[in-house]
């Protein structure tokens, strides 16, 4: 798979058929890495499809597609209240095994970044401290690490520490 042959495009409510690639790619997310997640495997599973349907129109959902096949997800939204409308949050980041290492996550984050820039001034993530992967690509694409939430996560028994991680987009590119 090659970065060149990925389409990335915002998921639609209104297209039952992206609700459904939605709700398959965020569970095999939650199973894959749940260590990653705030939410679980078995408390998503068990919700209609119709709350993923209602997801896509909550927050932006963009997709990366290689032909028709969804590799990968992040999300966006603009966080609430007047003096917080300012800043958004990306969430949900996964991208299948199959499309790791071919700028696939590099590609969503610079399309949220863009899709972000139309709306926010700052745009925010955490990250499990142990996945170097993602803390290099954001970093790389000029996310700041402004601290450690530690004990942020439990998932079977063991704390796992986020890095809570920003970019202004008024001042920084991609």
């Amino acid at each position: 798979m090659s970065a060149d042959h990925i389409e990335i495009r915002r998921l639609a409510q209104e297209d039952a058929a992206d609700a459904v690639l939605y709700r398959d790619i965020r569970l095999e997310a939650l199973q894959a890495n749940p260590e990653a997640f705030g939410s679980t495997f078995e408390v998503e599973n068990a919700l209609p499809l119709s709350l993923f349907s209602d997801r896509l129109g909550s927050s932006t959902v963009l997709g990366a597609f290689g032909d028709t096949e969804l590799v990968g997800i992040a999300c966006f939204v603009v966080q609430q209240g007047q003096k917080e409308a300012h800043k958004g949050t990306l969430w949900g980041m996964y991208v299948r095994p199959t499309a790791r290492n071919v700028k696939v996550g590099r590609r969503l984050v610079e399309a949220v970044c863009d899709h972000a820039r139309q709306q926010v001034e700052l745009i925010q993530l955490s990250v499990v401290l142990d996945n170097e992967p993602a803390r290099s690509l954001y970093a790389r694409l000029g996310f700041l690490e402004y601290g450690v939430e530690k004990n942020a996560l439990k998932q079977a028994g063991r704390y796992y520490d986020e890095v809570l991680m920003a970019k202004d987009l008024l001042r920084q590119s991609n």
